[in-house]
């Protein structure tokens, strides 16, 4: 343990803010939030960008590589602007859109995908696998090491509700 973190115990930690107040371990938390949302960004402009040189020719798989493109930036945007305390929720959700379009891809090469089998020398093949693992790797590292303390207040909170 290093820097305010090693200062209080666990437990003082979360209760002066948790994941708010102390840095994560050794990697500050905005370095975090600038490459958790740069890997969603690559992610969603990778499938924007593929859309529009032939893949929106494909049925169904076109406009969901749309929809991937958009809800990337929507999620990139979320992990720059949201306050510390939610930020394990949105930095889970983006790993999940991450690994989530990881595993239609794996699917699509295996079984094939709405009737559409892609292929390894498809265009930005190996770097749409390295971002969007790396992407699941940054944000879920996040999320679960932030999500302590985030889980810590809201059982906080349901025992001070209780009578």
């Amino acid at each position: 343990m290093n820097g305010l973190r090693a200062q209080f115990s666990d437990r003082d930690w979360m209760q002066q803010g948790g994941s708010g107040h102390a840095p994560m371990g050794r990697v500050p938390r905005w370095a975090v939030r600038l490459v958790g949302a740069g890997l969603l960004v690559a992610m969603a402009w990778i499938h924007l960008h593929l859309y529009s040189t032939g893949y929106s020719s494909v049925k169904t798989i076109g406009p969901l590589f749309v929809l991937n493109g958009v809800v990337g930036l929507v999620a990139a945007l979320a992990v720059l602007i949201t306050p510390a305390r939610w930020l394990p929720v949105v930095t889970a959700g983006g790993a999940l859109l991450q690994i989530g379009t990881f595993a239609a891809l794996m699917l699509s090469l295996s079984i094939g995908l709405f009737g559409f089998k892609e292929s390894t020398s498809a265009p930005y093949f190996a770097t749409t696998v390295a971002v969007e693992l790396a992407g699941f790797v940054v944000l879920a590292t996040h999320a679960l090491y932030d999500g302590r303390a985030f889980l810590w207040m809201v059982r906080r909170r349901r025992h001070a509700d209780r009578p």
